[in-house]
């Protein structure tokens, strides 16, 4: 499952959206089946303005689609109740914390213990984005680490895990677009 992360200079609150397009098709995650879930363009619209500013009123959401504040609230239910929105989250800007340093590392690991490895290395602090991959790596992390030496010290670590063949890191120069909570792919 990819885990969205919507990462921008900002205090508000925004949604985090489950892979929503006009039809979110069946797919296969962790074992279990993700529902198909169907919205219509007043759906996109409400999630478009939740996405811009989080903490909108649906009073002002229902001024600006001229639709009842009602409407709003009970669309923003259904989309809660079927997963469409996962949560709502504060934006946080890693950067301002001091976690400057983002990198991407390709991580190869024993046959038959991927998932294991994965439960357990997603949770931590520096882990932003875990990914299943095909080719060379089995997952691709993405973390931020406040300096090489934090970096060095996680990547150490990887290594000493006995289901851990090898690991591959690239560090990220200039970020260029990271908005993975989009609702503009709707």
């Amino acid at each position: 499952m990819q885990k969205l992360y919507k990462i921008y200079i900002h205090s508000t609150i925004v949604l985090i959206i489950n892979n929503v397009q006009l039809m979110v098709k069946c797919m296969k995650n962790n074992g279990e089946k993700q529902q198909t879930v169907k919205i219509d363009e007043t759906d996109k619209k409400i999630l478009n303005l939740f996405n811009e500013d989080g903490r909108m009123s649906y009073r002002k959401i229902s001024r600006k689609l001229d639709i009842s504040i009602g409407t709003v609230h009970n669309r923003i239910e259904k989309l809660v109740k079927s997963g469409v929105i996962k949560k709502f989250a504060p934006v946080i800007d890693h950067g301002k914390l001091g976690y400057n340093f983002t990198t991407i590392i390709g991580v190869r690991v024993k046959g038959g213990v991927l998932r294991n490895w994965e439960d357990k290395t997603s949770y931590h602090k520096n882990v932003l984005c875990m990914y299943d991959v095909t080719g060379e790596f089995d997952a691709i992390i993405v973390a931020r680490f406040k300096d090489t030496s934090e970096l060095d010290e996680f990547v150490k670590n990887l290594l000493k895990e006995p289901d851990v063949q090898r690991t591959y890191t690239q560090t990220v120069l200039n970020i260029l677009k990271e908005d993975l909570g989009s609702s503009k792919m709707l």
